[in-house]
């Protein structure tokens, strides 16, 4: 199992930077768009979507803003030449607006796991309303990370995918080394509150490093290692969101397209909880000092 993971993880990391650096914009936003939608289908398990065909029309319903937003500026420019309402062009800034209920929804994750406990898992919840959620987080996820590498330097988005991987490993070897207190034991027995220091141990450590060697103009030091931690804690409750979402439903892993990790969900919860916090936080950031 720890051979296979090694492995995935070997031949996908080179994958990623290439589609990174290399890819044209609108490439890499159709390539994370498929990984979505197949996560999505994962997703539409977990809900307890019983036919295929109710998996395909979930599908749909997130490919649907998912190509809305990627043109949106062109939608709008067309429909302000075919309707002569030239100032419809101003509402092309409205898509940055869409991070604050994504930003909220996830610090709501955060607050509630953290009261809840054990009583997250005896929430009932309708199919529909699973759906609602999953395809709201999962196009968050796509939007923000395609506009993300639109805006920003290459290096910025690598450095969120690095940021993960790092405060994934952190937790690991300092809950295997001092794990004592567990962080949400019901939904996830192995985590704990040690591990969680370990990782933003590992997000102030990646964050200082990225800073010193890229020199992200516009940010400082403190201001970019305070986003990292930021992104990081909220990343280990998005973990934990669909940990509780998998005991719901009563399963270990969200598929197995990945072998030794299970399904996309498994290795991506972190990163999707992480990319409209982060991105919000680079936003924010920029505002203040332009």
């Amino acid at each position: 199992m720890l051979l296979q993971r090694v492995i995935t993880a070997l031949v996908l990391a080179p994958l990623v930077v290439l589609a990174i650096f290399k890819l044209p914009h609108l490439y890499f936003a159709i390539i994370w768009g498929v990984v979505l939608l197949i996560a999505a289908w994962e997703w539409a398990n977990l809900a307890e979507v019983k036919t295929v065909l109710g998996k395909c029309l979930f599908l749909v319903a997130m490919l649907i803003p998912m190509v809305l937003l990627q043109f949106w500026t062109q939608l709008l420019e067309a429909l302000a030449q075919l309707s002569n309402w030239p100032e419809i062009r101003t509402y092309s800034g409205l898509i940055e607006a869409l991070v604050v209920p994504a930003v909220v929804f996830w610090i709501y994750v955060m607050f509630k796991i953290r009261r809840a406990g054990a009583d997250l898992l005896d929430i009932k919840m309708g199919v529909g309303k699973k759906l609602w959620i999953g395809g709201f987080v999962l196009v968050s996820a796509w939007l923000f990370l395609s506009r993300l590498i639109v805006l920003e330097e290459p290096a910025m988005t690598l450095f969120l995918f690095i940021l993960i991987w790092s405060a994934d490993i952190g937790a690991y070897f300092a809950g295997k080394k001092f794990g004592k207190t567990k962080l949400a034991i019901e939904i996830s027995p192995g985590k704990t509150l040690e591990g969680l220091y370990g990782a933003l141990l590992a997000s102030v450590v990646v964050g200082l490093v990225f800073t010193l060697y890229f020199n992200f103009s516009a940010m400082s030091i403190g201001d970019f290692l305070m986003l990292s931690v930021i992104t990081v804690l909220v990343s280990v409750y998005g973990d934990l969101f669909f940990s509780a979402a998998k005991r719901i439903r009563g399963v270990k892993d969200s598929g197995m397209i990945l072998p030794g990790h299970g399904g996309l969900l498994d290795r991506l919860d972190s990163v999707i909880a992480a990319i409209p916090v982060f991105y919000a936080g680079v936003w924010f950031i920029r505002w203040m000092y332009s």
